[in-house]
């Protein structure tokens, strides 16, 4: 990492899916850089950010010393907090003057994820594009950098026009942009600065995994393709052994097989690679620690501690046979597999699926992954597959949208429209219906739905007028199946989640707040998957047991204070979803292994 770090611009913007490393690797620059006497701010604008637990320093939303590293301050934006301040600015005016049930529906057009991204965007945007505000600074490091959709939005004339605030087209995502026009001169500075290689450079962090590099192509190319040239690769937590322990090797062989399919955007790029950590990145010695290049400490007696620490963590662990029996108690009825990406909730899925389809239960298996595990059940007795292709929904959605709207909008306006027609809000209303036509079929069987609409997107479809705006303007009348498909989501007899996570702090913070989404939405979870956990591996490799250490107490978080029940499943030496074979993951059940 130092030699990266001796030759890049001012402005570092780091991003990458959830759980990949992003806050230790950007706090690892800003650190590395501070030693080198620079004088740096480190900003991060994650939802889930641990970026004052790394740094062992209290932080808050203004700049503050990171002790024991000269020239360093740190901020933490809450961008949660910032939608909702600002959700209250643009909502507050006109409390008691409009109907309660409007009003409602003013919120929560500004609850998603879009007002959450521009916020966050809003309150770093005067430490890029305000002079004054870093003229102290030599670097200014940032956590989790904006999206294409976010630059897109901002740079499009038509957001700063009154059409915004009086918006004919009831597009999703509007309303987020609609308070900031007094903004459009220091959003102008900062998109500038952006896209100027001179001044900044995209620090993409991927793990060797193939969802993960597939995430960092995907956004360094939208991002090169609005002018973000400037990039780097971070390949973080790349094992390697020559140990014999065969869970050792079958994982260095999964890295170096991601490595070998790159996706080739990535390739070209310039790559800095970092080892894994099993521990984790937490504390300045860790940090220093990346950046020189030093290994972890090996503790030869690891494997006894994790099989001790094993057995209290799992204490309220339900066995995996116990769950499968409760879902198929029933004998019919809609179970989904939710997380956000990478967690491995379509294995799961399917799993489950072919484990009620043993049993001689009538199954119909889903998927919105185009390329994933269906085909591998599609010849098992009692299943049936079919596949909702989030881009075909989309496109249709897209189109239907476009043409009913083409005599109505000036050129400018419906530019706009394209725009907010390709933000991630439209995708999941792109695929409501579709999932509305599945679930209805669960009356008379199983139906196993991988990956669900957030509770934003139902609760938005759930107001009679965002009902009309965000579907009946597609599709004229409401079929039956949309009409019923949240009371459906929100009877305990007909439908359970499943919720899909890692034992790691990113991805169970993520959890967290996905569980209490659903939870608005009045869709109470089932129970929590914990997925691909080391702990339960069987491994003796020292790094490794280490690494099932440091899942120990998340899986007891997530056990005893967060999901009403919860099973465990190994990370294993073969990928389940190519051998869906669940006797090996019964064979690796918990309660027989401790």
């Amino acid at each position: 990492m130092k030699m990266f770090l001796s030759q890049v611009p001012r402005f570092l913007f780091f991003t990458g899916k959830g759980g990949v490393g992003k806050t230790s690797m950007s706090c690892a620059a800003a650190v590395g850089l501070a030693d080198e006497g620079k004088r740096v701010l480190l900003i991060s604008t994650d939802p889930a950010s641990n970026l004052g637990q790394v740094l062992d320093v209290t932080l808050g939303s203004s700049p503050v010393p990171v002790p024991d590293v000269e020239g360093l301050d740190a901020m933490n934006i809450d961008p949660i907090q910032a939608a909702k301040e600002y959700c209250e600015r643009m909502v507050g005016p006109y409390r008691g003057v409009l109907p309660d049930e409007a009003v409602r529906q003013m919120e929560e057009q500004l609850s998603g994820a879009c007002t959450v991204e521009i916020a966050g965007f809003n309150e770093f945007s005067k430490f890029i594009g305000d002079e004054d505000a870093i003229a102290a600074y030599d670097h200014v490091v940032l956590d989790t950098a904006p999206t294409g959709h976010t630059l897109r939005l901002l740079s499009l004339p038509a957001a700063w026009t009154e059409f915004v605030a009086d918006n004919p087209t009831g597009s999703s995502c509007l309303g987020p942009v609609s308070g900031l026009a007094e903004q459009q001169v220091l959003y102008d500075r900062v998109i500038t600065a952006l896209k100027d290689s001179q001044r900044t450079i995209l620090v993409l962090v991927a793990r060797a995994e193939a969802a993960s590099l597939a995430e960092a192509a995907r956004a360094g190319q939208e991002l090169k393709d609005l002018g973000m040239a400037s990039q780097h690769v971070i390949l973080n937590g790349l094992f390697r052994t020559d140990a014999s322990d065969p869970v050792a090797q079958a994982f260095a062989e999964q890295c170096q097989t991601a490595l070998d399919t790159m996706p080739e955007f990535l390739s070209g790029l310039p790559r800095t690679d970092t080892a894994f950590r099993p521990h984790g990145v937490l504390g300045i010695r860790a940090l220093r620690a990346v950046v020189q290049g030093d290994a972890d400490a090996l503790d030869v007696q690891a494997f006894d501690t994790l099989q001790q620490a094993l057995f209290k963590a799992t204490e309220a662990i339900l066995p995996w046979q116990a769950l499968l029996d409760d879902l198929a108690a029933p004998g019919r009825g809609l179970i989904m597999t939710v997380g956000k990406g990478g967690v491995g909730k379509t294995t799961m899925a399917a799993l489950v699926a072919l484990e009620l389809a043993r049993r001689g239960h009538k199954v119909h298996l889903s998927t919105t992954d185009p390329t994933g595990h269906v085909t591998l059940v599609d010849a098992v007795p009692n299943i049936t597959v079919s596949r909702i292709d989030p881009a075909v929904e989309t496109e249709r959605y897209v189109t239907e949208s476009l043409a009913q709207n083409r005599d109505r909008l000036s050129s400018e306006d419906l530019a706009l429209l394209e725009e907010e027609l390709r933000s991630p809000c439209i995708e999941e209303i792109a695929v409501f219906q579709a999932f509305a036509r599945v679930v209805a079929q669960a009356h008379d069987q199983f139906v196993v739905l991988d990956t669900a609409p957030t509770g934003h997107t139902l609760l938005l479809l759930d107001a009679t007028e965002a009902y009309h705006r965000e579907v009946a303007r597609s599709t004229g009348d409401l079929p039956e199946c949309v009409k019923q498909l949240l009371p459906r989501l929100r009877d305990p007899d007909f439908t359970r989640v499943l919720i899909v996570v890692l034992p790691e702090p990113t991805p169970t913070q993520e959890a967290t707040a996905l569980q209490k989404e659903l939870q608005r939405a009045d869709i109470e979870p089932y129970g929590w998957i914990i997925n691909r956990s080391f702990a339960l591996a069987g491994s003796q490799d020292p790094l490794l047991c280490a690494k099932g250490l440091h899942e120990i107490p998340y899986i007891q978080e997530i056990a005893q204070d967060l999901a009403p029940r919860t099973v465990l499943s190994p990370w294993t030496s073969r990928a389940l979803n190519k051998t869906l074979d669940f006797d090996a993951l019964l064979d690796k059940d918990v309660t027989r292994s401790v």
